[in-house]
């Protein structure tokens, strides 16, 4: 009887934190949906998000955070806290734009919501007993700014971590591909196309070879395995033997294992034009190697929990791939929630203009309400269940315990 009061008594305060949190969210509607417009208004791509970030930072403060930024040497990088408990909830915000075609894979909505669901949050922190921590997080189109956050030291008092994602559907569960780049130079002899080619090196026939092998690789690559890249310089003068190529290859693979796997046949291929030309290689990684997404299971039917209450019913998408993360990185470490809020996009898919027209529509508005709702909801489930509570407090304790603490947990980048 009495153990059956105790679980009564828990539900009424879950319960009724979830509608406080809720009505913290819908109270400052106006403002998420004006930070929103505002960074679709003004996209900043990877690491130049210096008003994007000051704007997150700046609704924060206001609203009673302690902020930071400037985190981990990355100027555009945020951390703000609410509250004093053990159980610290991390919502990550991204708002990162992309080159030319601006907020095309929805981050406005994704920064926002996520901010949306820290104020909900903190509105119910003391009493629940958590820390909320906002996690402005840099360039997730290019360099992968969640993992230096995650390398710094920023997740190590972290006990869970979520964010949604803009898409044209609600889904739940799905995982990403583990994914990698390299900048590609080859360097080889200028000289003169047509009195002496013979002296020269070519530097593009260099690439060539490589971005053939690379093509003919693929027939013996795993399933999920995608290799694409872009050459950005293959000389100046087409009477001048090239000296000089320089590309940015890409490598995809539905789990880290098998990137690194394929990034050591991709290499041979390179290796292969530099030793036929006789140029010289050099592969300099860019950015960092993002993991494979793992979504927690609690957290994934906490979320849907909350969209059901909301009205939206989210499509499963276990076994199935989206593109790319570096929320994979943290998901390793940390257990996540990833899933997409949906709205109508027109058919349009994400990094094309034609979705980024759609960032400020009616629908992307209610997104970052709904998302915001529902991942608060998702907070207050993991601090309010004693069996997550207490799971997400022993992840953390045993990260700390593990040589090196929580960095031995993280996957090689």
């Amino acid at each position: 009887m009495r153990r059956a009061r105790q679980g009564t008594h828990r539900q009424e305060i879950r319960e009724r934190a979830v509608a406080e949190a809720a009505e913290a969210v819908r109270g400052r509607r106006e403002r998420l949906v004006a930070l929103s417009h505002s960074l679709h208004d003004e996209p900043e791509t990877a690491l130049q998000e210096h008003k994007s970030a000051a704007k997150i930072a700046g609704l924060l403060d206001d609203a009673g955070f302690t902020v930071t930024q400037g985190v981990a040497n990355l100027p555009t990088a945020v951390v703000a806290t609410h509250g004093t408990g053990d159980l610290v909830v991390a919502l990550c915000a991204e708002y990162d734009a992309l080159p030319g075609i601006g907020h095309a894979c929805g981050h406005n909505v994704n920064g926002a919501l996520a901010v949306g669901a820290a104020l909900g949050l903190a509105a119910v922190a003391d009493q629940l007993g958590i820390t909320v921590k906002l996690v402005g997080t840099p360039a997730e189109e290019d360099i992968g700014g969640k993992v230096l956050l995650l390398e710094a030291g920023v997740f190590d008092d972290v006990a869970a971590a979520m964010m949604a994602h803009a898409a044209a559907q609600d889904t739940v569960g799905a995982s990403s591909l583990a994914v990698g780049a390299w900048d590609v130079t080859y360097r080889g002899r200028p000289s003169h196309a047509a009195l002496a080619p013979w002296e020269g090196v070519n530097a593009l026939d260099a690439m060539t070879l490589a971005h053939t092998a690379i093509g003919l690789l693929r027939q013996q690559l795993p399933p999920g395995t995608l290799v694409h890249g872009v050459v950005s310089e293959a000389g100046q003068a087409v009477n001048v033997i090239p000296a000089l190529a320089r590309a940015r290859y890409e490598l995809r693979a539905p789990t880290s294992e098998q990137l690194a796997y394929a990034r050591r046949r991709v290499r041979s291929c390179f290796e292969a034009g530099a030793l036929a030309t006789g140029a010289e290689l050099e592969l300099v990684p860019h950015g960092h190697d993002f993991a494979d997404l793992r979504q927690d299971a609690f957290m994934t039917e906490s979320y849907v929990r909350a969209l059901g209450e909301l009205g939206r019913t989210p499509s499963p998408q276990h076994g199935e791939l989206m593109a790319s993360t570096d929320m994979g990185n943290i998901s390793h470490v940390v257990p996540t929630i990833h899933p997409t809020i949906g709205y109508d996009t027109g058919g349009a898919k994400q990094h094309t203009a034609e979705f980024a027209r759609y960032g400020k529509s009616q629908g992307a508005d209610r997104a970052v309400i709904d998302g915001a709702t529902a991942l608060a909801h998702v907070g207050v489930e993991l601090a309010t269940d004693v069996v997550q509570r207490r799971r997400l407090l022993d992840g953390v304790a045993d990260r700390r315990l593990r040589p090196g603490g929580s960095a031995a947990a993280r996957p090689p980048c």
